[in-house]
């Protein structure tokens, strides 16, 4: 007796299924006493029905007999504590979420048991409960489909008329935690993705077509967000300043991303609300106006967060009639956008620009705010009245208030700064690689790449166009202004009847190639400034190659003076640099850079991502480095490199070339007979413990740490492009030979003997790399992994000021060596002619030839 008492029964059993049934209809009343019973009785049924669906039928079968759900909602009524909510909703998510039999599915999505539990009055004022009531409605969302869904809708006349399971969600689509908006984001997604028309029907009918405008309100919000934080990082950025930008940015991404799956669904009415709700609440009354806004101490981070959504909306958000109304709308004057008026319809004023306050944007005042429409004329706000007039002259010389917001981004380009620079160019090439944008509209911008036009016109010659023929055979080979001038006006008529922005017709010039010759010459005005980054020009010459792939038949003479001049200007730099701290790693910098724009150039995607415009420029040195150090140094002649690698590229593609894969650098020579490197014995790298002969050194004292002099032999030596300044101590029992215990750069040493005591001889001690330019220490928009090096001190003392200055005299003949080697191996790189001529070549020649070949020791 005692034996069968103790027995333990059998878990997963269908008699314990019976039993545990058996003790949930007893059950009158949930209190405290019997609490526990009822929530292991819950989870228990739980684990015994999903075994059951994967083992044995007959666990579901008598689920189904004894009407088990029923016997849930019974005890959730009965329930007075808010532990039996809870392990219910976990039960009924884990249940649904892992039975795979259909017929299972069909049972418990019917008798309304699922629309009671979605209706109930749950006390949401709970976060844990409302986690797992999120969780229940996103596992009823993963198991919709053409045939369940109509299980949880109410239909009349075979129109739904009631729909709890998405009405219930939406209710916290922006609830302030992350996670439950993701969540419900993935119940809305399920829904539109069944593709049942009825159901399309009843969620873009009043009043659910709130939902969509409110999505845009709530975006906007997020905007607004995004600008302030920009804002006060420009004016004090800090230690997290750049995470909390990503996070920031990460967010506005998914959002954007969840209104491209949405669109994905193809439900047409619902890309409609999403347009029009962009339109209206985004694009025409903020983003576009706040391209003319100027901030407080040239901190345009209106500017700056405008382009950057608009980038990242064109980009994500694919809807032809999106990218062409924007394209369409960047063709209006500033005025149609930002001029001051006191008119309104329906009496709501839209925001002009990003505000400075916040827009206290809220759940409830959502829907009400966006059944107002939309104006775009508005009252002007004293902080975006100017656009510094002054200082912009406008492409087609008028005046600043009558350019097109287009010709405001080419003058971003011409005289912005360099985020303004980055932000334009990231437009352009957004809209230049925008699938959804009619030819005629990119053409009409004068982005079209010339191979797009080649393409067009050979197709309107083959089936027979003449216009098309003639054109692709003459010297304009452009889209005409009729074709360019239709297709927009479709779309400027739109903007005017649908959106009630004042029309006023843009006077198209009478050559259609004038707007291509615009931006062409934006480009070729930016790539001759000397204030802007390398990297945003790599950005520039990146947009110049996709419009001319081929050829340099668009580019006049002025183009190709201006391309030059700066060529030779950045030439001159580079040659500067042979002189400077970093010669030694001069050559490498210069082929790495080599390879990576000529792989940028040749990529379809631009060298930076348009979120990259948001992050403050980066500082790769705290400021207590002086300002003549050797890494601030390094940074210049790292941008300089980059700057004259892309000149260079551009110049021989104008030129018709073949771009080498390498630059032409010369080989390296024979080492030079009877050099001090030869005599020592070090010809490689010197490292510590390496014998060496002392016959050239000098002997010296130098204290490294307090009151510890130390005697050793100074050696300064130079091989090829590389030298070293050495430290050995004398082998008593091997003279004259030693061991090298220090070794430093030679280059950036700048040797100085000592005002006041004339046998002392000052060394400055540079690394010997740069730590930027390590993939493993350096992020893009992050510090340094370790602290920034700062710059080394040695004073060598020696016998007499004879020694002294032989050890100085020393070092400048070695530098001068080293740089000479440099300056000879790059010198084809720096004469225009000599490049041209050898890029020409099929195979190296010898030196005297002006030939080149791929350096050996700089890769």
């Amino acid at each position: 007796m005692w034996f069968s008492f103790w027995r333990s029964k059998d878990r997963f059993s269908l008699d314990q299924l019976r039993y545990l049934a058996d003790q949930l209809t007893k059950v009158q009343i949930v209190n405290d006493v019997n609490k526990d019973f009822v929530i292991e009785a819950l989870r228990s049924i739980a684990e015994l029905i999903t075994y059951g669906d994967q083992h044995d039928p007959s666990f579901f079968e008598f689920f189904m007999e004894k009407q088990v759900v029923g016997d849930f909602v019974r005890i959730l009524k009965l329930s007075r504590t808010i532990s039996i909510p809870l392990q219910l909703l976990q039960t009924v998510s884990i249940m649904i979420q892992n039975l795979q039999s259909e017929h299972a599915i069909y049972y418990m999505f019917s008798n309304e048991h699922m629309n009671y539990l979605i209706t109930y009055s749950f006390d949401f004022r709970n976060d844990e409960l409302l986690s797992y009531y999120i969780s229940f409605l996103r596992a009823i969302g993963g198991k919709l489909n053409k045939n369940t869904i109509s299980l949880l809708v109410k239909t009349r006349n075979d129109e739904v008329v009631s729909f709890p399971l998405y009405v219930e969600a939406i209710r916290f689509a922006f609830h302030e935690e992350n996670m439950i908006r993701a969540a419900v984001r993935a119940v809305t997604l399920n829904v539109y993705h069944v593709g049942d028309d009825s159901v399309n029907r009843y969620i873009t009918s009043a009043p659910h077509t709130d939902y969509f405008s409110n999505l845009v309100s709530f975006f906007k919000k997020q905007c607004m967000d995004l600008n302030r934080l920009i804002s006060e990082t420009l004016k004090n950025p800090g230690p997290d300043s750049n995470s909390t930008i990503t996070a920031a940015v990460d967010e506005i991404e998914d959002n954007l991303y969840y209104f491209s799956d949405v669109i994905s669904a193809g439900i047409p009415d619902v890309e409609r609300l999403i347009t029009d709700s962009i339109l209206t609440l985004l694009i025409f009354p903020v983003l576009l106006p706040s391209l003319r806004t100027v901030a407080v101490n040239d901190m345009q981070s209106d500017v700056v967060t405008s382009l950057y959504l608009l980038c990242c909306i064109l980009r994500i958000v694919k809807i032809k009639d999106l990218a062409n109304t924007i394209v369409a709308a960047l063709y209006y004057p500033l005025d149609s956008f930002t001029k001051c008026s006191e008119g309104q319809v329906n009496g709501y004023i839209p925001d002009h620009g990003f505000k400075s306050e916040s827009d206290g944007i809220d759940n409830d005042n959502l829907a009400k705010n966006n059944k107002k429409r939309l104006v775009v004329h508005v009252p002007c706000s004293s902080s975006f009245s100017d656009f510094h007039a002054q200082s912009i002259t406008m492409l087609n010389n008028g005046s600043s208030s009558n350019a097109s917001l287009r010709e405001v981004l080419l003058k971003y380009v011409t005289d912005g700064d360099d985020v303004q620079v980055l932000g334009s160019l990231s437009v352009l090439a957004t809209l230049l690689r925008t699938k959804e944008l009619d030819e005629s509209m990119l053409d009409g911008l004068g982005i079209l790449p010339q191979r797009k036009q080649q393409k067009k016109l050979l197709l309107q010659a083959l089936v027979g166009s003449a216009s098309g023929e003639e054109q692709l055979f003459s010297s304009e080979s452009s889209l005409t202004r009729d074709g360019i001038a239709c297709e927009l006006d479709v779309y400027l008529e739109k903007i005017k009847e649908q959106y009630g922005v004042s029309f006023q017709s843009p006077n198209f010039v009478s050559s259609p190639r004038v707007p291509r010759f615009q931006v062409l010459d934006a480009l070729v005005s930016l790539l001759c400034r000397s204030n802007i980054s390398a990297e945003t020009l790599w950005d520039g010459g990146w947009l110049l190659r996709q419009l001319l792939p081929y050829r340099q038949s668009e580019f006049n003479k002025h183009h190709l003076k201006l391309l030059k001049v700066s060529y030779e200007n950045s030439a001159c730099a580079i040659e500067k640099e042979v002189k400077g701290f970093w010669p030694d790693l001069l050559i490498t910098v210069l082929c790495d850079e080599w390879r990576k724009c000529k792989r940028a150039m040749e990529s379809s995607s631009p060298p930076k991502e348009p979120k990259s415009m948001l992050f403050p420029p980066r500082k790769l040195f705290s400021e207590d480095i002086p300002e003549g150090s050797s890494f601030t140094a390094g940074e210049r002649m790292h941008e300089l490199v980059k700057v004259f690698v892309l000149l260079h590229q551009l110049q021989i593609f104008t030129h018709g070339r073949t771009l080498p894969d390498q630059p032409l650098i010369y080989q390296p020579s024979d080492h030079r007979t009877n050099s001090r490197a030869q005599t020592s014995g070090l010809v490689s790298v010197p490292k510590p413990g390496t014998e060496m002969n002392l016959g050239n050194a000098v002997p010296c004292r130098i204290a490294f740490e307090r009151g510890k002099e130390r005697h050793f032999w100074f050696l300064a030596i130079s091989v090829g492009t590389s030298g070293w300044l050495v430290l050995a101590e004398e082998l008593p029992l091997k003279k004259p030979y030693g061991v090298v215990r220090v070794a430093a750069p030679l280059a950036g040493c700048n040797p100085r003997i000592d005002d006041k005591h004339s046998k002392w001889l000052h060394l400055r001690i540079r690394p010997s790399a740069l730590p930027f330019l390590d993939p493993v220490k350096y992020k893009p928009h992050g510090k340094l992994k370790t602290k920034a090096f700062v710059d080394g001190r040695w004073i060598l003392a020696f016998r007499d000021e004879e020694s002294c200055k032989t050890a100085f005299l020393m070092i400048l003949e070695e530098i001068n060596y080293l740089c000479d080697e440099v300056h000879r191996r790059i010198n084809p790189s720096l004469k225009l002619g000599t490049a041209l001529d050898i890029s020409n070549l099929s195979a190296p020649i010898s030196e005297e030839s002006s030939s080149h070949t791929t350096p050996r020791d700089s890769l």
